[in-house]
């Protein structure tokens, strides 16, 4: 299937969905941080697109907003989407988790939150992955800064 064809599916479950291509192979869809999980779901039980696989789920600080990024691709047809989610709100960032969608998305929804912060609801067990839990601030945001091993010139 074409990312046109792609495209002509999902732009009809919701019309505050912006699609685009440039500087990707794979058609990009921006979701509103409401409607993620449902778009979610829909991709993966559509007929014709059985987006079945979570391959990666990378978090975004794009300066004012943050956010996240699934790559998405369905094993029997071999066609792949990227869906986007971002917020402008740094202090509390959150939207629903996708780990009941595909599972794999509950380790790296962890991993999104313990560098960047982003909350994921019904998450079945947000924690941080790799810090240690009385870590203070979230070290791939843009504006983290790191006292304790900040070099002075």
């Amino acid at each position: 299937m074409t990312n046109t064809e792609i495209q002509n599916i999902v732009s009809g479950w919701n019309d505050k969905l912006e699609f685009s291509e440039e500087g990707s192979e794979f058609l990009n869809v921006i979701v509103p941080q409401e409607d993620v999980h449902n778009i979610c779901s829909q991709l993966k039980a559509h007929a014709d697109l059985k987006f079945d696989y979570l391959f990666c789920v990378t978090g975004m600080d794009w300066g004012e907003e943050l956010g996240v990024i699934y790559h998405l691709e369905s094993t029997s047809f071999r066609h792949n989407i990227v869906v986007k989610v971002n917020t402008k709100d740094r202090e509390n960032p959150s939207w629903d988790s996708v780990s009941d969608i595909w599972y794999t998305a509950e380790y790296h929804e962890m991993e999104v939150y313990d560098f960047f912060g982003i909350k994921f609801n019904n998450h079945p067990n947000l924690k941080r992955l790799f810090l240690p839990p009385d870590w203070q601030g979230f070290p791939l945001r843009k504006d983290y800064v790191d006292e304790e091993n900040m070099i002075i010139k």
